[in-house]
């Protein structure tokens, strides 16, 4: 009992002078106080998004995705995978216990000890014993490693981390998804009005052309200002296809989220040349550590990082496992159950340490310490890429509404060009290029300004993502 309570001893001294040493992990970044001056608390990112958004089209289209989404789906497989993860590592702290039981049958040689026995046992009266002998066992086994160092404490911590990680990565593609979603609405109430607008514009230079074709014929112009005219109606009937193939491809992808095959998306056109969502109050950014999904993942991560490397630390140390057994065992059935006779039962204690050869041990420690850097990085990398969508989201939300002001009087101006344009060529004071080229400006501002709000309801979309808006 002493010397192996001295090999005991020999050995934990021996692997605890040759465990290598922690790499210290890089510091983590503090955050900054404000956004610009800012120091209100508000925050959209606690707004329900039933309440952020106010299309109940976009709702419906939200609320469905959330109970169809396959990426949801696939996220919420992870978590299940997770939970059986710490249930598994749970279950590694407790006994094992199994029932087992076996039937055989069994010749020895006559010169071993085992057959030289044989020949002395009384197995039936007056008959030697068989060649073939029958073998039949039940009973109880059971094997326990004693968590002395708390090796398998650490796994179970790291499973935990990882798990409500994956909690989080399902809230964080929910929350993109109801911001792809959003998106791709304001992106097909777009290109409703940008048809519109388009579908207009040709009434209006068929007309145009109309009037080209009578002076024409009066002599008034040439051929070339007729072909001009036809060609710039041409023109504008593409961009028509163009756009209704873009609204097919934008109902698709919108039901592609939804889980869903092709159907016709039902909207409110007038959604868009109303106000916007909800106004973003971006609150300041420490609260992003507690809205934003991927940062409370990564920070999970890197918890689960950390426990995986003081598991795989805590290898170098021996184990202590203890394996027993207890039932009962005899050649005969009508012998199985006779006490104490065919009673077998055994205790066995197993201490092993890693003394030579560590070098699989010590490659993963050395992977796992690597991870746990690595998590850091990520952490941080997360808290300064939440912190600059938020930047620049505040900022383009403010530049668009300017943008959209200055574009609206460029529109105004422009329409009134065309009726003006039109009236000088009418009485030859302008020439048909310059009613052409009216008409052009005319409709790529019209559209550049649905694309500027559209921008607009974007931003808003984008800054309640970045908040971390949508999944509570």
């Amino acid at each position: 009992m002493k010397i192996t309570r001295i090999f005991f001893c020999l050995s934990i001294l021996y692997v605890g002078c040759n465990i290598p040493k922690e790499t210290q992990t890089p510091q983590l970044k503090t955050v900054p106080s404000v956004y610009s001056n800012s120091q209100d608390t508000t925050n959209s990112a606690d707004i329900n998004w039933r309440d952020f958004f106010n299309d109940k089209y976009l709702v419906d289209l939200i609320d469905t995705a959330v109970y169809n989404n396959p990426d949801l789906s696939i996220a919420l497989q992870d978590i299940e995978i997770a939970r059986n993860k710490v249930k598994f590592t749970n279950g590694e702290l407790y006994p094992k216990v199994y029932a087992s039981g076996a039937v055989g049958i069994e010749k020895v040689g006559r010169y071993t000890s085992q057959g030289a026995g044989d020949a002395s046992a009384d197995i039936t009266p007056g008959k030697p014993v068989p060649e073939n002998l029958t073998d039949l066992y039940l009973g109880l086994n059971t094997s326990w490693e004693l968590d002395v160092w708390g090796k398998l404490r650490s796994a179970k911590k790291a499973a935990l981390a990882k798990y409500l990680g994956n909690i989080e990565g399902r809230n964080f593609v929910l929350t993109n998804l109801i911001a792809e979603i959003a998106s791709s609405y304001f992106e097909l109430l777009s290109l409703d009005n940008q048809l519109e607008i388009i579908r207009k514009t040709i009434e209006l230079q068929k007309n145009q052309l109309e009037i080209v074709r009578v002076q024409k014929q009066a002599a008034v112009v040439t051929e070339l200002a007729v072909k001009q005219f036809e060609a710039q109606v041409l023109h504008s009937q593409g961009l028509e296809f163009d756009v209704l193939q873009a609204i097919t491809e934008n109902e698709n992808r919108i039901n592609f989220l939804l889980g869903r095959y092709p159907q016709k998306i039902i909207r409110d056109q007038a959604t868009l040349t109303s106000r916007l969502p909800n106004q973003v109050n971006a609150g300041i950014p420490s609260q992003l550590l507690k809205n934003r999904p991927d940062i409370k993942q990564a920070e999970l991560e890197l918890v689960a990082a950390k426990w995986d490397t003081k598991t795989a630390r805590l290898s170098f140390y021996p184990s202590l496992n203890i394996s027993g057994g207890i039932g009962v065992q005899a050649f005969k059935p009508s012998f199985l159950f006779t006490m104490p006779e065919s009673l077998i039962y055994s205790l066995i204690g197993d201490l092993a340490g890693p003394i030579i050869n560590r070098n699989a041990i010590v490659a993963e420690y050395k992977t796992a310490n690597a991870i746990q850097i690595q998590a850091m990085y990520d952490y941080q990398k997360a808290i300064l890429n939440g912190y600059l969508e938020v930047t620049n989201e505040m900022s383009n939300i403010n530049n668009l509404e300017k943008l959209y002001a200055v574009k609206a009087k460029e529109v105004e101006t422009l329409t009134s060009s065309i009726d003006i344009s039109n009236e000088l060529f009418k009485s030859a004071r302008a020439n048909y290029l310059e009613v052409l080229t009216a008409q052009r400006d005319a409709l790529a501002s019209n559209l550049e300004l649905v694309d500027v709000k559209k921008r607009e309801f974007d931003a808003v979309t984008n800054v309640y993502k970045a908040l971390g808006g949508g999944w509570k």
